[in-house]
């Protein structure tokens, strides 16, 4: 069993602020996270995408956003805990014990969920068929862009996502995009990027059409697509990408006994705690009145889970309130000079 001053469920923007905001003040953290990597959202949905509202940063991507809180971690060791759920979490005298899917079991008195919006999955492609080629040349994410260089892609879906890939990757590949609709749900400015890449030739539009099979050997070799009046195209492609949004799921948190309102943990706004003492949450999760899910939202919202987080951990300790420009504690724990 794992003793910690403080578990963090989740790895994303909120949560690595949080375990920051827990080290700097000398407390002890782990992170625990159900996707294969660290980042989150910011990670699995929109790593190259522009960010325009993180304080002081004009401009970011989701990976750089990452890599940026990551860096602002180095002085602390912060033990990451990836491809794991937690399943189970129950009271224990004054702590929680906490168990993951893998079987991972924390001791603590404070549990911060930074989930974001719970567990979330890819709405998938209707035919069962393309089950054997998910991860392969079928994807719902892009990982790695460099793998469609010059080849042919079959992007569907008619949000932000499928649009900034289209407009994307028709750089370097040959791209079809196809919609089952003629209207666009993306920002207006990418609809017109894209409808003038395609006036270009540099994407080949197919609304009012969806996928009916696919075809291939081990590898996608073709698809096929039908439209309203049952036309069926036959289209050679190397890769498929599907952005249809994702399903949200709170999964084993609506077991936890927490106040839940809509899919969401209603928090007070002084601690951030929820209705079960020494659980909070903070970011897209928590909802309070006047919530902005913005994510400098969710780092004011950790910088306070984190401070009421010591009264527990440290039950015999008075949390004192310190600058990092003039506490010699705060920038010893930095690893600066003084």
């Amino acid at each position: 069993m794992k003793k910690t001053d403080a578990l963090i469920i989740g790895a994303g923007p909120t949560g690595l602020f949080t375990a920051h905001q827990l080290n700097l003040i000398g407390l002890s953290c782990e992170v625990v996270d159900n996707l294969d990597k660290i980042g989150g959202q910011c990670i699995e949905l929109y790593p190259d995408k522009p960010i325009y509202d993180i304080p002081a940063v004009p401009e970011c991507t989701g990976e750089e956003l990452t890599n940026n809180l990551l860096n602002q971690l180095k002085p602390f060791d912060i033990k990451f805990h990836l491809n794991q759920r937690v399943e189970e979490v129950k009271r224990d005298n004054e702590n929680w014990i906490v168990k993951t899917n893998s079987g991972t079991t924390f001791l603590t008195p404070n549990v911060i969920i930074a989930g974001g919006v719970g567990s979330f999955e890819p709405r998938k492609f209707s035919p069962k068929e393309c089950e054997k080629f998910e991860n392969k040349s079928l994807f719902y994410s892009v990982k790695d862009k460099k793998i469609f260089e010059g080849k042919t892609v079959a992007i569907f879906g008619g949000g932000d996502s499928a649009l900034d890939w289209a407009v994307e990757l028709s750089k370097k590949s040959k791209v079809n995009l196809i919609h089952r609709r003629d209207e666009f749900r993306g920002a207006e400015a990418t609809v017109s990027k894209m409808h003038a890449l395609v006036k270009e030739g540099k994407i080949n539009l197919f609304t009012k059409y969806q996928m009916t099979s696919v075809k291939g050997n081990g590898q996608l070799e073709s698809i096929d697509i039908k439209n309203d009046e049952d036309e069926i195209k036959n289209i050679k492609t190397d890769y498929a990408l599907g952005f249809f949004g994702l399903i949200m799921q709170l999964g084993p948190i609506a077991n936890w006994g927490l106040n839940l309102n809509k899919k969401t943990i209603e928090v007070d706004t002084e601690k951030f705690e929820t209705n079960q003492k020494g659980i909070y949450a903070v970011g897209d999760i928590c909802n309070y009145p006047g919530k902005l899910k913005l994510i400098l939202s969710g780092f004011h919202e950790g910088a306070l889970a984190a401070r009421a987080c010591f009264k527990l951990a440290r039950p015999n300790e008075k949390y004192r309130f310190e600058f990092t420009t003039t506490s010699t504690n705060l920038l010893k724990r930095l690893g600066k000079k003084e």
